[in-house]
């Protein structure tokens, strides 16, 4: 019978453009935060390679560099390393309008600001300029930023993909600590009925009355700012809807038949709730799940726009829009349009599952 139903669900699913388009970006979403430092053009640690020089350029801009050696010796990584944590360049990155080499030295204009660059002549000992780039010694580059760059230097795209991660991890550790908690409490409220039912409703009410915004900041402020910080608060604060449904469908199940024959078979009651109570009343809380996901990406958004939220140097699009919103009045919009965009998308997404899950299990009916 489980199997008959999960197929009716996904085949009313599948007929729903709408939340077929939202799994389809958020499948999206999750290869580009599986692979985001292997698809990212900067694949440094948090997208966070700083090249001041060309800070706050435009989408498509292009740039000549001198890639040189950096003075000590960088670590090897393995490829699971840098799939979870990206890889710390070999090169320092030096931009250039034009370069011209001879047998011994390499002279290079350097590029400083706009109609700005300084002449730099550098030794190239007893290497000439063709061995020393086939050894790996330097490189001439030219890179593109598709995205432009922040006011840092730093290349929009690789940190709009690497924020990915962020945005995802948010809502998978929200909704998995409001799922946990709302469960638990509005199955024991729901069950039990009585003192234990009131007990329960007065503490959800009394968080149901605070702002979310001022819980997460109360909760953040204790716990401190941080990556995992900001996850626990969000998810401590999005319990209380999660909670109240579970409550009002356990009132009307647990007057079912079934129910009534495991409690006349002498079943108790952890497996009464677990095994025939709960399975039943799943249905409207994944829709809430879907609602809770969208939530928590936009409140973790605000947070690290307040400041509160990701620390830097690692990308969250609610801080690429904080460092980067002073652009939109300014001549370069894109740079903190682009991370809302992603924002609006991805929270789109997740809302049009939700109204996808909620048709295919009939949560109205």
């Amino acid at each position: 019978m489980a199997t008959a139903s999960t197929r009716n669900i996904g085949r009313r699913l599948k007929r729903n453009k709408g939340a077929m388009l939202g799994i389809v970006i958020i499948a999206l979403s999750l290869f580009i935060a599986l692979f985001a430092y292997l698809l990212a053009p900067d694949g440094t640690p948090n997208a966070n390679r700083m090249i001041v020089e060309i800070g706050g350029q435009k989408p498509g801009f292009s740039q000549q560099f001198l890639l040189l050696p950096k003075g000590r010796q960088v670590a090897s990584t393995s490829f699971i390393s840098r799939l979870l944590g990206g890889r710390e360049d070999r090169y320092q990155y030096i931009p250039i309008q034009r370069y011209s080499a001879s047998k011994d030295s390499l002279v290079i204009q350097q590029y400083i600001d706009e109609g700005i660059t300084e002449r730099v002549a550098y030794p190239l000992a007893l290497t000439s300029w063709e061995e020393g780039a086939q050894k790996g010694d330097y490189r001439i580059e030219t890179v593109t930023f598709y995205l432009g760059t922040d006011k840092y230097g730093r290349d929009i795209l690789s940190r709009l993909l690497v924020g990915v991660r962020v945005s995802l991890s948010v809502g998978l550790v929200t909704v998995l600590i409001s799922l946990s908690i709302g469960v638990l409490l509005g199955a024991l409220a729901g069950y039990f009925r009585g003192w234990v039912d009131d007990a329960i409703m007065w503490f959800i009410n009394v968080i149901w009355s605070i702002p979310t915004l001022l819980l997460v900041f109360a909760i953040t402020l204790v716990l401190g700012k941080g990556f995992w910080q900001v996850f626990i608060a969000i998810g401590l604060t999005m319990w209380v809807s999660v909670a109240r449904i579970i409550r009002g469908q356990v009132l009307s199940v647990r007057e079912m038949e079934y129910v009534e024959a495991a409690r006349a078979l002498g079943f108790g009651h952890p497996r009464i709730i677990v095994r025939h109570v709960l399975p039943n009343v799943m249905g409207p809380v994944m829709v809430v799940a879907a609602s809770n996901f969208a939530s928590a990406i936009v409140i973790e958004a605000g947070l690290s726009f307040l400041g509160v939220g990701v620390q830097p140097p690692q990308p969250s699009w609610g801080l690429m829009i904080k460092e980067n919103y002073n652009f939109i009045i300014t001549h370069n919009p894109m740079l903190a349009l682009a991370p809302g965009f992603a924002i609006m998308l991805l929270v789109l997404a997740f809302n049009m599952l939700g109204n996808g899950l909620r048709d295919a299990l009939q949560v109205k009916a």
